[in-house]
């Protein structure tokens, strides 16, 4: 049925409802102004940003943590190009996402005029698709369409311009139907190569990640793992596909991998791999697998054909969604796993050596001791409890030591952006707002987007925020001691009193050096994010020298110097 005549803003905004959204996140524009018009008598809650990079960050993080396509809507030019970021972390993560952008009028287009830019070209790389909508009757069409492509397949972003003199033009138009995602699924042929390559093996290994998961499909999975005695491994950053303290869990595939791990990945005979890219961060720079015919049998199961075969010729292809895979791994008749039972609690127990007290904390002299604030935290905070982090050596204490519970408990760019950490974590605590939420972020990466501190009291996100204040860019200055010792250059901060700022905006602010303190302060910023509804921040002051659970910068430079003679 045809609707009444409505502006192209009124038309998108109905879209929106038509498709399910409940939240969107943006950086008000001149260039939407009919949308945001509209927006005021929806049922959408629009959170309102203070930069366009934290915006695609939440929508992305929304994306993540629901399933369902995070929306973002930024104004053209200076907000679409910060934004791109979150753009381009979907695309890298595989996150649903849609990027709504307000354009110049049609009448002012190809003269560059205020702020114009041809977001076709800008994001043709780092996008699923990028179109323009130019008639307001065309709408129901283009947002159908961006729905279904941003969460099928492989998913991902999308992104759309909407000219302005569109949104105002009025149609008589009618709604489309609700998107439905559409995903692959195995043959009955492919389960029964699986079970075969799988009764055949000596030493296999199931390493969990990538898009399309859902908690029925976790289930599955672990139903399957459970009666094939597999060990079940999680790659970078999707450690929360299945409880880490379940007995089958042995660790993440990622960055600081746990070397005996590495070994079992690079020993197996049959390695699933179920949901990854194997990428350069999951294969430890494409070492863990030899490319393009791997010495593992390898089993690839990812959504999108085009994946498949593209780095790594596996033995056995399949193109499906997570939940039709697991589904029918869950179903198919276990094999006799007596080869390999043992396996499990070996690498169980390689897992909990590598999350032991590390070395460098165990002759007490650190004021600060990382590791037993992780204990702390886990010890006090409900196994549902969401961490997020961006980019940055502090985020293997929460990648090495954090032990994840269910899905989904962790957000964490694959794509390695800083910055993501802070906004995530304020998206989480307001789409989830009964869970816990909290932020790990290093003193550089908090200063990126720390300004959404301010949406998260605006909005009654009570996150907590740990700051790893080490005053220096920890990563690059690691390298740079490794390739160019005792050459410090660039990667040196000074920071702000951290317990102060949050103060300013509202919330509640420590500051903690010893490991004595941490447990107090903690307890108090529990209390405050329950009873107040609003952020508390505890800054980590600590020696910038420790700076990964297994090395120091003083290590890694003398090293340095005595394999270059100096």
């Amino acid at each position: 049925m045809t609707h009444p005549s409505r502006s192209g803003g009124q038309i998108l905004v109905d879209a929106l409802q038509v498709h399910g959204v409940d939240t969107a996140f943006g950086v008000p524009g001149e260039s939407y102004l009919d949308v945001l018009d509209a927006l005021h008598d929806s049922d959408i809650r629009f959170v309102i940003n203070r930069q366009e990079g934290g915006a695609a960050f939440m929508a992305e993080a929304y994306g993540k943590l629901t399933g369902k396509p995070g929306i973002c809507f930024v104004t053209r030019g200076p907000g679409a190009t910060n934004a791109s970021i979150g753009v381009h972390t979907a695309y890298q993560d595989s996150t649903p996402m849609i990027l709504f952008i307000g354009q110049v009028g049609t009448d002012f287009m190809d003269r560059e005029a205020f702020q114009e830019i041809d977001y076709r070209r800008m994001y043709g790389q780092m996008a699923k698709w990028v179109a323009q909508i130019d008639r307001a009757e065309r709408i129901p069409e283009y947002m159908a369409r961006a729905f279904q492509v941003a969460t099928s397949g492989r998913p991902g972003p999308v992104v759309l311009a909407l000219p302005e003199d569109m949104l105002v033009a009025r149609a008589e138009v009618a709604d489309t139907r609700r998107y439905q995602p559409t995903q692959g699924a195995p043959s009955a042929a492919q389960i029964d190569q699986l079970r075969t390559m799988l009764a055949g093996a000596k030493k296999p290994l199931l390493l969990l990640g990538g898009g399309t998961w859902t908690d029925q499909a976790c289930v599955d999975v672990q139903r399957f793992a459970e009666a094939n005695a597999l060990p079940v491994a999680c790659a970078f950053r999707f450690q929360d596909l299945l409880d880490n303290d379940h007995p089958h869990y042995v660790g993440d595939v990622g960055i600081g991998i746990n070397p005996k791990l590495a070994a079992r990945v690079k020993e197996a005979d049959v390695l699933i791999a179920f949901g990854p890219r194997l990428g350069e961060m999951t294969t430890s720079g494409y070492s863990l697998l030899e490319s393009p015919v791997p010495r593992q049998r390898l089993v690839h199961i990812h959504p999108d054909p085009e994946e498949l075969g593209s780095v790594y010729q596996a033995e056995l292809m399949i193109a499906s969604g997570a939940p039709q895979a697991a589904s029918m791994l869950a179903a198919m008749e276990p094999v006799d796993a007596a080869a390999w039972r043992h396996t499990v609690e070996d690498a169980k127990a390689d897992l909990r050596a590598w999350q032991e007290r590390p070395a460098i904390f165990k002759d007490g002299s650190a004021p600060l001791d990382l590791w037993q604030m992780v204990q702390d935290l886990q010890a006090a905070l409900p196994r549902d409890t969401i961490i997020t982090n961006g980019a940055g050596n502090y985020a293997t204490w929460a990648h090495r030591f954090w032990r994840y519970g269910a899905m989904r408990t962790q957000l964490a760019p694959t794509s390695g952006a800083m910055g993501y950490g802070v906004p995530s974590a304020v998206a989480a605590k307001i789409v989830r707002p009964e869970r816990t939420v909290v932020c790990f972020a290093g003193d550089g990466e908090f200063m990126m987007t720390g300004q959404e501190l301010a949406t998260a009291v605006q909005y009654g996100a009570g996150v907590i925020f740990l700051v790893f204040n080490n005053g220096m860019f920890g990563t690059i200055r690691m390298h740079q001691e490794r390739e160019y010792p005792g050459r410090v250059s660039g990667t040196q901060l000074h920071n702000p009193d951290f317990a102060a700022l949050a103060k300013a905006y509202g919330g509640h602010g420590e500051a903690v050096e010893t490991t004595a303190d941490f447990g107090p302060a903690l307890a108090r910023a529990i209390e405050f994010t329950r009873t107040q509804k609003l952020p508390a921040l505890i800054e980590l002051r600590y020696d910038g020298n420790l700076i990964t659970p297994g090395a120091t910068l003083d290590t890694i430079r003398r090293n340095a110097q005595a394999a270059k003679g100096g």
